[in-house]
């Protein structure tokens, strides 16, 4: 029995979730696996429901679940309320510090059927494989925040961006350990020109590079970095990076995959791991049956490879998804003329049916 915690969150978050549980469902079925899937507040249900962004009850189901599936957070309700409480500090930033999860791994795939999709030429995405590694505990999101009064009126506010050599050596080493396992590169990201924590870094990140000679290892300025993942991506392979450039680039990243509705993500480190779509709450379509819930699925196949151990099961998951792309169907941001138009729930339908039962992945 594998017990999975689920935090749908706000706006969209819990038509992808129930999309994602769905598919965990299928899975199980076809491979005689028992899921317990216990609900959470989280985010802004949560503030609403109980006055905090992450309830204790919430906090326990997750320490007593072999893993976390969540949905997102956040929203213009909960915009002006003070950082403790909103849904994204006082959620999911505090999930991560509570749980340890210092490690972000997006993957960044172009799947054969959207390589018209993206609005890069398709000879610049074609085959394109990326994993973006992003640091997640650390850096200016987490660092000491204060704002004060000046004398002649107006604010000074401050926010530290703030690393310590253990925090930096282990996403490096989680880096180098990833790119073993596929094409032996590593890209690290930093700001080293100008800031003295990329300068550290930088250093930090070419000696655990000594310790792993088979792989290569590469630096580059942030802002390099955003043009050459639009001028020439596939030169990537894992490119890790500090938390707020991490958010950035990977967010730049998903374009590549032809929507953020495709971009998956797995939050590791501690006893427990988290797993989620890389996208926001969507307000403007939440309850409309409009968002893409392939994130989630995928997000879903992580689990299971990563906190469960079921690669092959996740195999399942990505196939099916490659195969629903390549019969033509497609939410709304993957529109395409001649395409199949469907919703949140009729994409989870035409995935699950690639699953439960088997038909065209035997």
């Amino acid at each position: 029995m594998f017990k999975i915690a689920v935090l749908p969150g706000d706006g969209i978050g819990p038509e992808i979730t129930v999309q994602a549980v769905r598919v965990l469902e299928a899975v199980g079925r076809r491979y005689n696996h028992q899921f317990e899937f216990k609900e959470g507040l989280v985010g802004g249900a949560a503030l609403d429901a109980a006055g905090t962004p992450l309830p204790a009850e919430t906090l326990e189901l997750c320490r007593t679940s072999d893993a976390i599936l969540f949905g997102a957070v956040g929203g213009p309700k909960w915009d002006q309320l003070p950082l403790h409480l909103r849904p994204e500090t006082g959620g999911i930033l505090a999930l991560r510090k509570e749980f340890g999860l210092y490690a972000n791994l997006r993957p960044v795939k172009v799947y054969p059927a959207l390589v018209e999709a993206t609005p890069l030429k398709p000879e610049l995405v074609r085959g394109l494989d990326i994993m973006v590694l992003r640091e997640l505990t650390g850096g200016l999101y987490f660092g000491k925040k204060y704002r004060e009064p000046l004398p002649e009126g107006g604010f000074r506010v401050v926010d530290t961006l703030e690393y310590t050599t253990p925090e930096i050596e282990r996403i490096l080493r989680l880096a180098f350990e990833l790119a073993l396992k596929r094409r032996r590169k590593v890209t690290s990201v930093d700001k080293a020109n100008v800031l003295g924590s990329s300068r550290h870094w930088r250093e930090v990140a070419s000696a655990v590079g000594e310790e792993y000679p088979g792989v290569e290892l590469e630096h580059m300025y942030v802002d390099n970095c955003a043009m050459q993942l639009v001028k020439n991506p596939k030169q990537f392979d894992v490119l890790v990076t500090e938390n707020m450039f991490g958010d950035i680039l990977s967010d730049q990243a998903s374009v590549l995959a032809g929507s953020l509705g495709m971009l998956a993500s797995a939050s590791l480190g501690g006893g427990i791991g988290l797993y989620e779509p890389a996208h926001g709450t969507a307000p403007d379509i939440a309850g409309k049956q409009l968002a893409n819930p392939i994130a989630a699925i995928l997000s879903a196949a992580m689990l299971l490879r990563f906190s469960l151990n079921l690669a092959g099961e996740a195999d399942c998951i990505e196939r099916a998804v490659t195969v629903v792309l390549e019969r033509g169907y497609r939410t709304a941001d993957l529109m395409e003329e001649g395409k199949i138009q469907v919703g949140t729930a009729e994409m989870g339908d035409r995935i699950i049916e690639q699953i439960d039962p088997p038909r065209t992945l035997e």
